[in-house]
């Protein structure tokens, strides 16, 4: 469509207009405890996705209410990078967001314990995304590839959505990528950008797992999630209290205390994750346990091992 090359250019022209604004008002991020970079780089630039979000909503008035819901999010999420917000404040907010979800994909006509369980996955998920944006690259680069593999199987295995509600946030990850993918990235994301984005990606899914009731799907957040919970799991072992920032994923190991570059680390998560997609594409009539079993396992079995020849060798130095 021709619409989306010029929607492309708005989006870098947007883009261009806000670091400007950023500069200006020294909207930037200064390094700290849980960063892997040394150097103040203006942060923010994920608000691309709450421009991709304004043009869905005006091509699309059907989708207003999840749209509204991830902008709200994203509005806080962008507060928040400004102005650190207290808890409660952000999780009413990710509450009220996560609520219009559920009103657009009727999950309020689930049983009551089943759409609180989702209510604690859908909010979980978003942190959890959140928390791994942490070198230049991964969320872009990760967001493109789910994103990818959804749009997939909505053109060509089961149509749940309009086409241009997943072609704009891609269009936004490819213009993202751009100033972020690099040895010295232009911009970060910001709690904005990974905020809006896994909100986003998790609308798509959850619609998707409800339409055809497989939850396969959750496995286009497989490497994410392994990483994420594994990492839960044991920093609770080493007793350390996990609502603290930290620099314990094993990607933030692995460019922090191995020196691996940002780029290639960001490149080698978003291809594992692309390889899964890819198999629960080909294999859509797998058993659910069963693909669960074949890809969760072997992705703990890989955290484990590369955690704990990386945390050796930490030791030894």
């Amino acid at each position: 469509m021709i619409i989306y090359p010029i929607v492309l250019v708005a989006f870098f022209i947007s883009m261009l207009i806000f670091f400007r604004i950023a500069s200006h008002y020294n909207i930037v991020d200064h390094p700290n405890e849980r960063s892997s970079h040394n150097e103040r780089t203006i942060r923010g630039g994920g608000v691309v996705f709450l421009f991709a979000a304004v043009v869905a909503v005006i091509m699309h008035h059907e989708y207003w209410l999840p749209i509204t819901g991830l902008f709200v999010i994203g509005i806080i999420s962008f507060i928040d990078d400004l102005i650190t917000l207290s808890n409660r404040i952000r999780i009413l907010i990710h509450l009220a967001a996560v609520s219009l979800l559920f009103i657009y994909i009727n999950a309020f006509s689930l049983p009551i314990y089943e759409w609180l369980i989702l209510y604690f996955i859908v909010i979980g998920t978003i942190n959890a995304y959140n928390f791994m944006d942490g070198i230049n690259g991964i969320t872009g680069a990760y967001s493109l590839v789910v994103l990818g593999g959804i749009q997939y199987v909505n053109l060509y295995q089961i149509t749940f959505v309009n086409e241009d509600m997943i072609w704009l946030p891609m269009l936004a990850c490819c213009v993202f990528l751009f100033f972020n993918y690099r040895k010295k990235a232009r911009c970060f994301a910001g709690d904005v950008g990974s905020v809006t984005i896994a909100s986003w990606i998790v609308m798509l899914l959850i619609k998707l797992v409800l339409i055809t009731d497989n939850w396969s799907y959750v496995l286009f957040l497989a490497v994410y999630g392994t990483d994420s919970v594994s990492t839960i799991v044991h920093r609770i072992s080493l007793k350390q209290n996990v609502f603290k920032a930290h620099r314990f994923h094993l990607y933030q190991i692995m460019v922090n205390e191995q020196k691996f570059s940002h780029l290639k680390v960001a490149l080698g998560y978003a291809l594992l994750q692309a390889i899964i997609i890819s198999f629960i594409i080909i294999y859509p009539s797998q058993a659910t346990f069963g693909l669960f079993t074949i890809i969760l396992l072997p992705l703990l079995i890989i955290y484990i091992l590369l955690k704990s020849i990386f945390m050796k060798k930490i030791t030894i130095k």
